[in-house]
Formats: C-alpha cells, sequence, structure tokens
C-alpha cells in the first residue's frame, strides 16, 4: 500500500527492440517512402509525400497515397505502370522509411500527461514512460485511439512484466492514448486506516475482506458485525448491513466490491457513535486515498 502523495517511479524500462510497423498504419503527409519495382532497380526511388498526400514518382507523376497502407499504395503503382505500359507485370514494395513527426497524445492518469513527439511507431510502454509511467491512481485499461481510423485499441498494463512486454503493442504516430482513472471503494468507521482504496491490482477488483486487510483490520473498539454496505445506485444510495466478521471466520462469502462502494464499521455501543448514510457518504468524500499495488 503505497500513500498517494508519494510519486511513483518510471513504469518499466523502454522496449529497446524496434517492431515494423503493421500494414494497417496509413501514409500520411510528410511521410518518406521508398518504392522499389522488383527487378527493375532504375525505377526505385525515395519519395516524400507532400501536404496534399501527392508522391512525386519520375515515371509516374504525382499520385495520391495519402490514407493508404503501404501495400494499398504499392498496387496503385503497379497499376500506373501497366496503364502507362512501363511494365506488364510489375511486383511493387512501399516502405515508410521515415514518419513525419507527430505528437502522440497522453492524457489521463499518467505523471507528465501532454504530447509526445515521435518519428516512428514505439511500444505503448515506450510511451508511457515518456508520460513518467501510471500514477498510483490510474487504471490499467488503457485505450489507445488510432490516428486516420479512429479505431479504439486496448491494452491491460500488467504487474508481470513479462505480460506486459509479451502482449505490448505499438503507438503509432498521430495516435492517442488515454489512461483513466481507476475505481475507488471507501473503508470508513472504527478501522485502524480508513480511506479509500483503488482498484488498482492486477485483476482491478478488490473483495470486502481484501478492503478490510488493506485498512489494517478493526481495533477491539469496533463492531465489524454490524458493518454496513452503502452502495451508489441510480436512484441514490442503497444501505445493507453485512457481517464482516461471520466473513473473516468462513461461515459467510466474501462480497466483491464495485465502484464508490462504502463500508462503515460502526464503534462500539460505549462511544455511542451514531453515523447516518448521508454523513458517511459526506465524509468518503475527503478520503484520503491509497493505491492497492
Amino acid at each position: 500500500m503505497k500513500f498517494l502523495k508519494i510519486p511513483m517511479v518510471a513504469l518499466l524500462l523502454s522496449v529497446c527492440a524496434f517492431a515494423q510497423a503493421p500494414e494497417s498504419i496509413l501514409i500520411g503527409p510528410g511521410d518518406m517512402l521508398h518504392i522499389q519495382v522488383f527487378d527493375t532497380p532504375e525505377l526505385d526511388q525515395h519519395a516524400r509525400v507532400t501536404d496534399d498526400g501527392n508522391v512525386p514518382l519520375i515515371f509516374l507523376g504525382d499520385l495520391h497515397v495519402a490514407g493508404l497502407t503501404p501495400e494499398a499504395a504499392a498496387r496503385v503503382i503497379e497499376a500506373g505502370l501497366k496503364q502507362k505500359q512501363y511494365l506488364k507485370n510489375p511486383q511493387v514494395t512501399v516502405n515508410i522509411e521515415q514518419y513525419a513527426t507527430q505528437g502522440v497524445l497522453v492524457i489521463g492518469q499518467v505523471n507528465k500527461p501532454g504530447s509526445y513527439q515521435i518519428d516512428t511507431s514505439r511500444p505503448v510502454l515506450d510511451v508511457l514512460s515518456l508520460a513518467g509511467g501510471l500514477t498510483d491512481l490510474a487504471d490499467r485499461k488503457v485505450t489507445i485511439e488510432r490516428h486516420g481510423t479512429g479505431e479504439r485499441v486496448q491494452y491491460f498494463v500488467s504487474n508481470n512484466p513479462e505480460e506486459a512486454f509479451d502482449h505490448s503493442v505499438l503507438i503509432h504516430p498521430g495516435d492517442k492514448v488515454m489512461i483513466p482513472k481507476a475505481a475507488v471503494a471507501y473503508m470508513l468507521g472504527d478501522v485502524n486506516h480508513p480511506g479509500g482504496y483503488a482498484f488498482t491490482n492486477n485483476k482491478s477488483q478488490l473483495t470486502a475482506l481484501q478492503m478490510l486487510a488493506l485498512a489494517g483490520g478493526t481495533p477491539p473498539t469496533a463492531r465489524p458485525a454490524a458493518a454496513k454496505l452503502i452502495r451508489r445506485t441510480a436512484d441514490g444510495y442503497t444501505e445493507n448491513l453485512i457481517q464482516l466478521s461471520k466473513m473473516q471466520k468462513g461461515e459467510i462469502p466474501d462480497i466483491q466490491l464495485q465502484a464508490d462502494d462504502i463500508i462503515y464499521v460502526p464503534f462500539s455501543y460505549l462511544k455511542n457513535v451514531v453515523a447516518s448514510s448521508a454523513s458517511i457518504v459526506a465524509a468518503a468524500g475527503g478520503a484520503a486515498i491509497y493505491a492497492t499495488h
């Protein structure tokens, strides 16, 4: 457990190996292309895409390629070579040698949100590292919105390094990366460390007994047998008795918590403290929040 005011160290070291960009990447203005024609080296050319999306080819003139994948651009060039009767059966390959420098926008729960300039595709962990890593309140479900297509890709930042690296995805120039805030539940009342606890473990889940353990358990003055669960619904808040003592003894099953749930453990009768649901909800709003790594 870490108190949130302590900054989190960088998420993971940058991935060193560069993976070739997949064919889903679209050609854009400013990209440097390498056009090769099989068995015809005199037609090889390096050319940069202009602002209007055209590539100037010495053998075909200006050809519009912006918004196409490299493979689709190669087919267009092949068609042009056939139409001009340069070759009967041309075989063309197009590679993006250099991307136009574009900002990757990283927003949400990172230590340094903002726009970061990249000119090649980079692993998502690289980009998160540029942004200072995740905060202690970050949800591990990262959403990536692809530039040009608007396609949304999900990536889970696992606490397990092998899983994090093995399932990494590439961030392309112009993409947006969104890291939402993790869900929080609250343990209030007569517990040793009352406060809010974020769902930041690898499963992004939290149970009543897990949160009770994170809160340091209860002192002798507490009445865990009379604890209550306050849950927000579309119509307001509901209040239900939950017997934490029986859960601890294994007599009844533990319960899975939801975002914004509040478990309140009453004080002993001797303290004569009575708290309404409204006052408990108000107290949750000012509670300290803890990470649950």
